[in-house]
C-alpha cells in the first residue's frame, strides 16, 4: 500500500515538474515572437524588435551619406537613442526600448538639415506700419530640440540683418521666442526665454546693437508658426517650425 502511494507521489511530481517547463518555455517562446535578426554587433539577444534593428540601418545610411561628418554632435547623439535603446531592451518588457528606437529613427531622418546658401537674400517684410512706426520682420531664427544655443545658421541669419541695423541708427528690435509643443509649459516658456536672450546676447556681443535698443519676450509653445498633431513627434515638420525667435526690427 506505500509503495502504491509512493509511486502515485512521485508520478504527480513529474507531472508538475513537466506542466512548469512546458509553461517556462511557452513564455519564453511568446517573449521571442516576431523578432528580427540584429547586426553582427549586438549579440546579447539571437532577435530584436523591428524598430531597434530599423534604427541600426538609419543609422547606417546616415553614416553612409556623411552625417556623422556633417554634423557630429547631432549624429552622436542619435546613436547615442539607439545604443540605449538595445541597452535597455528586455524580451518581455520591450515596449520602452521600442520607443526610444522610434525617437532615434526620427531624429536620425532630420539629421544635417539643407543649410541655406549664406548668399540667399531673404527679402525682409513690413507686417505693420503707422504714420511714425514701422515694423519689419526677418527671417525666423530656429534651433535644434530642447537647444538655446545660436546654430551656425541662426548666426548667418543674424548678420544678414546688421546693414539694416545700421542703416537705421534709431531702431529698436524685439526679440520673441517660441518652442515646440513637446514638454511642460513651465519648461517651454524658460526655454523660450533663452533662446531669445541668446539672440540678444549675440546682437550685443557683435557690437551690432546696443543693450537700450533691445526688448526681448518668450512666448513657450503660445501661437505656433505650424500646428503640431502629435507632439510627441518631437523632430517632426511643425515641431522643427515652432523651434524659433522670431526677430523684429521696429523703425521710428
Amino acid at each position: 500500500m506505500k509503495k502504491t502511494t509512493s509511486s502515485k507521489s512521485v508520478a504527480s511530481k513529474r507531472v508538475f515538474t513537466a506542466i512548469i517547463v512546458a509553461f517556462s518555455l511557452s513564455l519564453i517562446a511568446g517573449c521571442g515572437v516576431g523578432l528580427e535578426k540584429g547586426p553582427a554587433y549586438r549579440t546579447e539577444y539571437s532577435g530584436y524588435p523591428s524598430a531597434l534593428v530599423r534604427a541600426d540601418q538609419a543609422l547606417d545610411e546616415a553614416r553612409k551619406a556623411g552625417k556623422d561628418r556633417d554634423c557630429p554632435e547631432e549624429f552622436n547623439e542619435a546613436k547615442a537613442m539607439v545604443d540605449k535603446a538595445y541597452q535597455i531592451y528586455d524580451p518581455c518588457k520591450r515596449q520602452p526600448a521600442i520607443d526610444m528606437a522610434e525617437a532615434a529613427i526620427l531624429k536620425i531622418n532630420v539629421l544635417c538639415p539643407v543649410k541655406r546658401s549664406s548668399q540667399v537674400y531673404y527679402e525682409p517684410k513690413i507686417i505693420a506700419t503707422t504714420d511714425n512706426i514701422t515694423v519689419i520682420a526677418f527671417e525666423d531664427i530656429h534651433f535644434n530640440f530642447d537647444r538655446s544655443t545660436l546654430t551656425p545658421e541662426a548666426k548667418t541669419i543674424l548678420r544678414r540683418n546688421i546693414q539694416t541695423l545700421k542703416d537705421n541708427p534709431q531702431s529698436e528690435v524685439r526679440i520673441a521666442g517660441y518652442t515646440s509643443a513637446s514638454g511642460s509649459y513651465e519648461y517651454n516658456q524658460a526655454l523660450s526665454e533663452r533662446r531669445a536672450t541668446a539672440v540678444r546676447q549675440y546682437l550685443i556681443d557683435e557690437g551690432i546693437i546696443t543693450p537700450n535698443r533691445l526688448t526681448k519676450i518668450g512666448y513657450g509653445e503660445a501661437n505656433p508658426a505650424m500646428y503640431e498633431p502629435a507632439p510627441k513627434e518631437i523632430y517632426s515638420e511643425a515641431a522643427r517650425a515652432n523651434m524659433r525667435v522670431l526677430f523684429e526690427i521696429i523703425v521710428r
